[in-house]
């Protein structure tokens, strides 16, 4: 991607389906989410929390949270997953990713809700990653995670990612994944919006 408009974030939103059919909203974190941000992650069972941080925590450390309410900060971006629940947007879903421009990979770490897990959502948000990967000119993404977390070991490998060990820690294991989402299909926002841009940039291109 050439550029983001971090004055409006909202034009890089997706609307994904859960397994049920549930519409998820996929956007960039917001200022506003501070304390649904929070509360989000608060909630998530100890496990959980463990398994996303490699350690025992029981909320974002100050300087924490504030990297994670930055987006495009060195290339480094979060976005959330949110259904609404009884009239109210709620996080069940969120998504750390960097892009490495030097090697062309984008990194990442996900969660989802304890209480929504089963529903399809770390799927379709691992291939909303996948798009985003493609649209800032990634070739592949990648992931850690512990060698005890059989649901993110399950869930990466549904969605085709190769397992190879961890380079620095024995405790963990990488996950990778050709990015081979097919331009035609313009599958989200963050493509759509790149493609226009590159095309602007390059009328000849589109010939």
């Amino acid at each position: 991607m050439s550029s983001l408009r971090l004055d409006d974030l909202k034009q890089y939103s997706d609307t994904l389906r859960t397994r049920h059919g549930e519409a998820l909203t996929v956007r960039f974190v917001e200022p506003r989410d501070t304390d649904e941000l929070q509360h989000y992650f608060r909630s998530l069972s100890t496990r959980s929390r463990y398994n996303r941080f490699f350690g025992a925590i029981s909320e974002l450390p100050k300087g924490l949270l504030h990297d994670f309410l930055q987006v495009g900060e060195r290339e480094r971006f979060t976005i959330v997953a949110s259904l609404m629940i009884d009239g109210f947007e709620t996080i069940v879903a969120e998504a750390r990713y960097a892009f490495h421009a030097g090697t062309a990979t984008l990194e990442f770490g996900l969660s989802v809700d304890d209480r929504w897990q089963g529903y399809g959502i770390g799927s379709a948000l691992l291939k909303n990653l996948e798009c985003r990967a493609a649209a800032l000119g990634a070739d592949h993404m990648f992931g850690d995670t512990l060698r005890s977390n059989d649901t993110m070991i399950s869930l990466a490998r549904k969605s085709g990612f190769a397992f190879t060990n961890h380079p620095d820690d024995w405790k963990l294991v990488r996950f990778d994944k050709e990015i081979t989402v097919a331009p035609k299909e313009i599958p989200c926002a963050s493509w759509r919006l790149a493609a226009l841009s590159r095309q602007a940039a390059s009328p000849s291109a589109a010939a």
